[in-house]
């Protein structure tokens, strides 16, 4: 937890992520999780960065993309180290995750970066996520965006 502490204060990230302490502990409660799997990624060896998927019909009390179809999961990344972002690290990260995810059943998987967060946006669209609707949810509004997996030639 000391890796993520570190990342989640770092400014690229924590503008995004929001409070470390409260991210933190929303983490730790998902390493038990049935509906949150995550993920420390690496890049030859080294810690790159954290992604997780998640099923927003399995979670308590409810989660905000519950309307979408069933077998959708989505998924929340950052890249940790400094030194490694704006390499397209990011780029690839999301998309062999996404192949991962469709390949493993996934009919689609989700994102739902802040609007104004453009250089994610833009990541996204490269990994081929598409806009499907702007939500207002408790971190504030989200551009929420799809990849459905008949696109990717998947199920």
């Amino acid at each position: 937890m000391k890796l993520l502490a570190r990342w989640l204060a770092e400014p690229h990230v924590a503008t995004w992520w929001g409070d470390k302490d409260g991210e933190l502990e929303t983490i730790a409660g998902h390493v038990d999780s049935i509906s949150v799997e995550p993920f420390i990624v690496e890049l030859d060896g080294r810690p790159l960065g954290y992604i997780q998927s998640y099923d927003p019909h399995l979670e308590e009390g409810g989660n905000t993309y519950a309307d979408q179809p069933f077998g959708t999961l989505g998924i929340d990344q950052f890249i940790g180290e400094p030194d490694l972002i704006g390499k397209g690290h990011g780029t690839r990260l999301l998309s062999d995750f996404v192949a991962m995810l469709l390949e493993e059943g996934a009919l689609r998987v989700i994102v739902d970066p802040d609007p104004a967060n453009a250089a994610a946006i833009r990541c996204y669209e490269k990994v081929g996520f598409r806009p499907i609707g702007r939500r207002q949810t408790e971190q504030g509004e989200v551009c929420l965006m799809a990849i459905d997996a008949e696109e990717e030639g998947g199920a």
